[in-house]
């Protein structure tokens, strides 16, 4: 039977700050890379009608495009809700499992108000960062009914549900993303270097004489937002990262399945370090 763990509101309202903040900032910046380019466009072809440069008009365009949108990521900076919230939002998560499956610090044993001080001086430590860009509006912005119901249900049934929810579940997200991100590297590798082959097919046939129009800024323009849109993913390494979580995780589910009572709060630290491991590192090289 599947358990669906109600998030409390601190992790819904980080998770949709992030959303919202990777959205923005992606968008914001594949308009800016393609104002660039279509600046870049309008520089090598010459179009006109009458008194007006078609031609200087659209490279105008292109690159005012590309400066507002720069003036407004730097106005806005959407990345660091996107980091912010990510951040907030995946530590908040372990926590809730930690306590949902009395792993530590909430070991069982402990009296409510005891649980909900660290829960407090935890929430305290995860919001000392990026918290002005955060704005907690959910009700049981700590604690959720379905997580002190896990809590209270026996081991054998929390150790099913963290396995298979928690554990499971993330092992095989962090496996379907390596495979989707290795794609999408493999992608834009296989685009840039189509680019960059063309690029030197032009400039051979340039040597034998001028040609009617000179791609080659355009296409050094499109290599060159190629290039960057393939550093702001992060597909490569992304692709890495989850793969090691994803066998980390692997390894720690083994020691979880034959884990009993007495070193069960342990072994879900150890696996929710994994988990957190990757998040860290990935806010410590987006925020670099």
């Amino acid at each position: 039977m599947s358990v669906e763990l109600e998030m409390p509101g601190f992790f819904k309202d980080a998770d949709a700050a992030s959303l919202n903040g990777q959205r923005r900032y992606l968008a914001l910046n594949r308009i800016r890379l393609s104002g660039a380019v279509i600046g870049a466009l309008g520089g090598i072809v010459s179009l006109s009608t009458g008194t007006l440069d078609i031609s200087a008009l659209v490279a105008l365009a292109g690159f005012l495009v590309a400066l507002i949108t720069e003036l407004i990521l730097a106005y806005l900076q959407p990345e660091r809700d996107w980091y912010a919230g990510r951040s907030l939002a995946e530590s908040m998560k372990t926590m809730a499992w930690r306590y949902a499956v009395q792993g530590a610090p909430f070991t069982a044993g402990l009296s409510e108000a005891k649980l909900h001080e660290l829960l407090r001086a935890r929430a305290r430590q995860l919001t000392e960062k990026g918290a002005d860009r955060i704005a907690i509006e959910t009700e049981n912005p700590l604690v959720t009914d379905s997580m002190s119901a896990l809590r209270e249900s026996d081991f054998e049934h929390r150790k099913a549900v963290y396995l298979r929810e928690r554990t499971g579940a993330q092992r095989h997200w962090y496996a379907e993303k390596a495979r989707y991100n290795r794609r999408r590297a493999e992608y834009w590798r296989t685009m840039l270097v189509s680019a960059e082959i063309i690029a030197v097919a032009l400039a051979t046939l340039r040597l034998a004489g001028p040609l009617p129009v000179n791609l080659g800024g355009v296409l050094g323009s499109v290599i060159s937002a190629s290039a960057a849109w393939l550093v702001l993913k992060q597909h490569s390494q992304l692709a890495s990262a989850y793969s090691t979580t994803s066998r980390e995780l692997a390894i720690q589910e083994d020691i979880l399945q034959g884990t009993n009572e007495a070193e069960w709060a342990r072994a879900v630290s150890d696996a929710e370090e994994a988990i957190s491991r990757e998040h860290t590192m990935w806010v410590a090289t987006r925020s670099a």
